[in-house]
């Protein structure tokens, strides 16, 4: 008898000290909560729009608001405490998350939505590039990919994610009928743009990407490159370069000494605070490049 009071005893105490273990990825918190945290600034702008109004449903990004594109980013402990209190990880997918792997294989039970999921990829050389949210069109499809993987792990809530989903295309929608009318007319349609994030954009548009200053971001051209670049830049009928506000426009004010192109600055919505604010974050700035490029391409 004794010892079967020993056992309850030991049990209970194995309950408690699991308890005070918190909620493993992919379950309900304590409240009834469902946590979402999304990998950087794209992915957080789509998720606070969809998931906007919500009650219970919280999202995190993950990554500091300096971050920029994913690019040999690597994980944190913080990034990895932060991901152990999640039910869901919107990532952009199409290899921008490099680290994804280690996630999947650190939180067995986290739900990860991939928004890129069936996207036509653009690929060069063998590589895919990821920047897809850059083209309007593309990013409603992840949109509709967030909303639809959000509504399998969280059904309590499907039709409102839906609903918030349909609203946000519906300005994406018009922001796209928007800046085709500004830009399908440009006289001009050459550029050479800071790094390769932006050939979704020209895409969208029919732009024509003849060269990139840094295929590195953050890395210096070599002189080699440099020389393509200038040659490149100097027959453009109309002499511009794009540089971004995430990164150093050093080796861009180089190329233009030697041309004496003009320099403007586009920006690929990756970096920015991360706060209910940010809903029209990405409507913003894609106004701000139409504007830009209107002024640049005449």
């Amino acid at each position: 008898m004794r010892l079967r009071n020993i056992f309850l005893v030991l049990l209970a105490m194995a309950a408690f000290l699991l308890a005070g273990c918190g909620t493993q990825a992919g379950t309900r918190a304590d409240d009834g909560g469902f946590r979402i945290v999304t990998s950087f600034y794209p992915m957080y702008i789509d998720a606070i729009n969809i998931t906007r109004g919500v009650d219970g449903v919280t999202v995190t990004n993950m990554t500091k608001p300096q971050t920029g594109c994913l690019h040999d980013y690597q994980l944190t402990t913080e990034d990895m405490k932060t991901l152990e209190k999640a039910d869901a990880f919107i990532v952009n997918g199409a290899g921008m998350e490099s680290f994804l792997d280690k996630v999947i294989k650190a939180q067995k039970g986290l739900v990860v939505i991939d928004a890129s999921r069936g996207i036509p990829l653009i690929e060069e050389k063998g590589e895919k590039n990821p920047h897809v949210w850059l083209s309007i069109s593309k990013d409603i499809e992840q949109v509709k990919n967030i909303a639809a993987q959000l509504k399998e792990a969280d059904p309590e809530h499907a039709d409102a994610y839906e609903a918030n989903a349909a609203a946000y295309i519906e300005k994406l929608t018009a922001l796209k009928q928007e800046m085709h009318a500004s830009l399908d007319g440009v006289p001009h349609k050459e550029i050479v743009t800071f790094h390769e994030a932006f050939p979704y954009f020209a895409e969208e548009f029919g732009l024509h990407i003849i060269g990139v200053i840094e295929r590195e971001p953050g890395s210096e051209p070599t002189p080699e490159e440099l020389e393509t670049t200038i040659d490149q830049v100097n027959q453009l009928p109309v002499k511009v370069l794009f540089t971004e506000p995430q990164y150093s426009p050093n080796a861009a004010e180089t190329i233009a000494r030697e041309t004496g192109a003009k320099i403007y600055e586009l920006d690929p919505v990756v970096t920015g605070e991360a706060t209910p604010n940010a809903m029209d974050a990405y409507l913003d700035a894609m106004r701000k490049n139409m504007e830009v490029l209107k002024q640049a391409l005449q």
